[in-house]
């Protein structure tokens, strides 16, 4: 990364007065960070110490960590020592109090500063905060890890961590042109994260290369094996054909025909798989888990606090309210039921990247919604690793992305796969390397 380049150079003002400069001039306009101070002079001088205890601690540019230097943007869900958490909402910052959250210290054990918390849709549900798209201001970047994404794609920090329950990483960073990536459920801690629905929560990276994604992920994802040159191999590709892909807009799916087209012309093998068959039914089952653990997560705030919570979660909680623990379990045995189908349809059709559209089409007009989640659902739903690349550009300009998702546990293969279909279906000017 650039910014550890500096750093580690011992360049203390590269990455701490560059970066600020950087959000003073852009976030005006974007809104990407949530703001510490009246003229954010305090964010200033917080990196500007954090860099030199960073260069206190490893005083010797040979023995730095990966991430030395590097600014990093963290999702207001995520708590930082030092930084109040909010949530995206108007709740007290008393309410969500606690130790810091176990990626943050991974990051910090990495090198990195905290450049600041970024905006979220509130309580990471589906109420917008001011967060503008860098490509079109008219347009949403996307949620709900919308600051994390925004941040990134104007260049404000080069890594930013944002959290996906249903399509919170894949989805903004489509929108905003930038990789992101959702590891396997749990590869990285959620202690510390306040939970919208805790069995789908994950936390996810942002950043503008899969470099860059890369060596983030290293450093935060539980027992990561680098993928060593002898066992590098083509990956076989599969297309989810069925109800699923058909979800995606016209605009999205005719650049995904053509992404296709150009990774078989480059001799990578393409299965078209008829997958999901029951994919309505599917909706419905993740949607009766998360909304019922929506609603558990906010037993005790909502009774106190509801009336300041804003109109769409409190549907999202009223709904889950309305769903019995019997509903719940059942929907929790066929989640279980659709995991293994996913894997033997998988396994049977010998596909080791599943690729599809990663949002229904560019990021749509207007902030009072952060588009649809739809083309992450099953993917959430399994738990399973996935991936977006920026991949073209809808007639009107605005980003799209590819997704590339992998089986459980199959993280670091995924990411080194992603930089071979990157070559073929990226447009110009997008980087794999750092």
């Amino acid at each position: 990364m650039e910014t550890h380049a500096h750093a580690a150079d011992g360049s203390l003002s590269a990455t701490s007065d560059t970066m600020c400069d950087r959000i003073d001039e852009s976030d005006s306009a974007i809104h990407a960070f949530v703001t510490e101070s009246e003229t954010n002079a305090e964010r200033r001088e917080r990196v500007r110490q954090e860099l030199r205890s960073v260069h206190a601690r490893w005083p010797v540019a040979g023995s730095r960590p990966p991430l030395f230097g590097v600014p990093v943007a963290v999702k207001d869900i995520v708590r930082v020592d030092g930084l109040p958490t909010r949530a995206g909402s108007l709740l007290p910052a008393e309410v969500f109090t606690g130790g810091q959250a176990a990626v943050v210290d991974r990051l910090r054990e990495a090198g990195a500063l905290i450049a600041g918390k970024t905006v979220t849709a509130e309580f990471a549900m589906s109420a917008p905060g001011p967060t503008r798209n860098p490509h079109a201001l008219d347009h949403t970047p996307g949620g709900s890890s919308s600051g994390s994404a925004a941040a990134v794609a104007a260049g404000m920090v080069p890594l930013a961590i944002g959290t996906q329950t249903v399509g919170s990483v894949i989805r903004p960073a489509a929108y905003c042109g930038v990789v992101g990536f959702k590891p396997t459920a749990r590869r990285i801690p959620i202690d510390g994260v306040i939970a919208n629905a805790p069995s789908f929560d994950t936390l996810g990276i942002f950043a503008r290369t899969l470099s860059d994604v890369s060596v983030a992920a290293a450093a935060l994802c539980d027992h990561w094996r680098t993928v060593r040159a002898p066992e590098r191999r083509p990956p076989v590709l599969g297309v989810p054909d069925g109800p699923y892909l058909e979800r995606a807009g016209a605009a999205a799916l005719a650049m995904f025909e053509r992404q296709v087209a150009a990774l078989t012309s480059a001799g990578l093998p393409v299965h078209r798989v008829s997958l999901f068959p029951d994919f309505e039914r599917n909706i419905g089952d993740l949607f009766t888990v998360n909304r019922y653990e929506a609603a558990q997560s906010h037993a005790e705030w909502f009774p106190r606090y509801g009336a300041i919570y804003r109109e769409q979660s409190i549907a999202t909680i009223r709904q889950g309210q309305a769903i019995s623990r019997e509903q719940y379990t059942q929907g929790l045995r066929r989640r279980q039921s659709f995991r293994t189908d996913v894997s033997a349809a998988t396994e049977e059709a010998g596909v080791d990247v599943w690729i599809c559209p990663a949002a229904t089409g560019p990021a749509p007009r207007g902030l009072a919604s952060t588009g649809d989640s739809i083309m992450c659902l099953p993917w959430s739903n399994a738990g399973w690793p996935s991936l977006t690349i920026p991949a073209g550009r809808a007639a009107n300009g605005l980003p799209l992305g590819l997704q590339c998702v992998g089986r459980a546990g199959s993280d670091e293969r995924l990411l080194d796969w992603a930089r071979i279909i990157a070559g073929p279906v990226s447009p110009n000017g997008f980087a794999t390397h750092g």
